[in-house]
């Protein structure tokens, strides 16, 4: 039995969620439809390429993963299925958003047989009309190399950097807590290191919230492995003005660092 997952910013009001799945169970009544989010901020292809590599690696092998924040939707950016680890399939564009969770993909296709598509496509929801059939088709046992020529990748999320364009360490993403979601390896941070963020000191790494008290502010290191900055019942993005970008500095440890502090060079993005 196939299991077809579904993340939009297409929200729960309209009826653009159910649609999908009417076509995917239409076409393939036997699959199981699971939805990882339908609440991505309206055009935000960073924040869904985080949600899926928060929720992706816990399903099994052979899961068909359909994504649609699709801000290019009806322009020259492909409809893609594209094959990750695990032989896990993902069905969306080809904008970036299965960079996170699929950064070296075995193959992928674009979406161009007419098995894999409903007839005549609208231009402005290829949820509907292309993708949600391409999934079907997937889960009802076509291959994915029968839905159209082999291609290559395209499309990549934007870099996340300031003005000043300064190749340092940065917030990568602010989930719904407000927590700020870095790209600190947390084998970066050495015994006694700092960081600072928006003129804010945080002098160690915490293991979990209560280790300060309601309305503190603390760093972690988060569940896939890179440091976070929140507040303890609270939102660091408001308490400190902080965004997508914004710079986090890394501090050697106070006692070995006389002068001026240092700015890390960055890793890349997380994985």
């Amino acid at each position: 039995m196939a299991l077809v997952t579904l993340t939009t910013d297409f929200g729960t009001t309209d009826g653009y969620v159910g649609a999908m799945k009417g076509v995917i169970l239409s076409r393939a009544p036997a699959a199981t439809v699971v939805d990882l989010t339908h609440t991505i901020p309206r055009h935000d292809v960073t924040a869904a390429a985080h949600a899926l590599a928060n929720a992706v690696p816990f399903f099994p092998p052979g899961s068909i993963h359909v994504a649609v924040v699709d801000p290019g939707v009806g322009t020259e950016r492909k409809p893609i299925i594209l094959r990750g680890d695990r032989e896990q399939l993902f069905v969306g564009p080809d904008n970036g958003v299965f960079s996170l969770i699929a950064p070296r993909p075995q193959a992928v296709y674009e979406i161009a047989s007419p098995e894999f598509r409903r007839e005549r496509p609208s231009a402005t929801f290829h949820g509907r009309d292309v993708f949600a059939p391409a999934a079907a088709a997937l889960a009802a046992g076509l291959p994915p190399d029968q839905a159209g020529p082999a291609v290559v990748l395209r499309g990549q999320l934007p870099p996340i950097t300031g003005a000043d364009g300064a190749d340092v360490y940065r917030v990568h993403h602010i989930d719904a807590f407000g927590n700020l979601v870095t790209n600190i390896p947390a084998a970066s941070v050495a015994p006694g290191a700092r960081l600072r963020v928006s003129g804010r000191d945080i002098d160690h790494l915490s293991r979990t919230y209560e280790d300060v008290a309601p309305g503190e502010l603390l760093a972690y290191v988060g569940s896939r492995g890179t440091v976070e900055i929140a507040v303890r019942e609270g939102s660091a993005a408001e308490l400190l003005g902080a965004a997508r970008a914004t710079v986090v500095e890394l501090l050697p440890p106070a006692e070995a660092a006389p002068g001026s502090p240092r700015r890390a060079p960055d890793p890349g993005a997380p994985r």
